[in-house]
């Protein structure tokens, strides 16, 4: 029971995406609303997808011709087209009074009016992750982000986050904090914390070489 739709950080590296965006949620099908396009109030389409337990919320509880402000996972599986994972619904107002209620019950028992409203505002996004590509001249970013391994111990394959804004080169294999804003298609970025060098595996068959380089070469590739 929180009284954000976004978990505090508990651990510096700790990798995640995610965000809010508030839109009007139309389905593909209206019998199967697992698939659908997320139109945005600023007229954006969004390709989504629904997760979850959302299903059951949306059935029972949400009036899905009215906007809402949605939690997401973002993915691009094209660069230029931002794509939605649906994972939950802040809007206390409404589902106080529901399982999925997102005031606390404390709160609740204080008489305390729940809100809709969030400090960061619509749109803003959290990306925690491993910076492997920046280009500050055209303003690319691209961010590694780890997923917690299943139930089963196996572990889902990393995926990147192409973003825009400006972080130095030097800071390339770090560990970084993104608060990003969506503008249309894209996640533009607001501002960044770098946390701490990730650590890197050495390449198959070879180590670390002097100076912690790869092979050993200098600096200028000369043996």
């Amino acid at each position: 029971m929180r009284q954000h739709p976004i978990s505090p950080v508990t651990e510096p590296m700790q990798y995640r995406a995610i965000g809010v965006v508030r839109g009007t949620y139309v389905p593909e099908d209206p019998e199967q609303l697992t698939r659908g396009t997320l139109q945005a109030e600023d007229g954006t389409e969004i390709e989504a997808v629904v997760l979850g337990r959302v299903l059951t919320l949306m059935r029972r509880h949400l009036d899905l011709s009215k906007p809402h402000l949605w939690v997401a996972y973002p993915r691009f599986r094209d660069p230029e087209k931002l794509h939605l994972q649906l994972v939950g619904v802040w809007e206390p107002s409404t589902l106080a009074a529901t399982e999925i209620a997102t005031q606390s019950a404390a709160d609740a028992d204080a008489g305390v009016a729940p809100t809709d409203d969030l400090p960061e505002g619509d749109g803003y996004f959290s990306v925690r992750g491993e910076l492997i590509y920046t280009r500050p001249e055209d303003g690319d970013l691209v961010v590694k982000i780890r997923q917690q391994p299943r139930a089963d111990g196996s572990r889902p394959t990393p995926f990147k986050l192409q973003l825009r804004g400006e972080i130095a080169p030097e800071h390339l294999r770090h560990f970084v904090s993104l608060d990003l804003r969506r503008q249309g298609q894209q996640l533009q970025l607001e501002q960044h914390e770098v946390i701490a060098p990730v650590p890197q595996r050495a390449g198959k068959g070879r180590g670390p070489g002097r100076g912690g380089r790869p092979g050993g070469g200098r600096p200028d590739g000369r043996r």
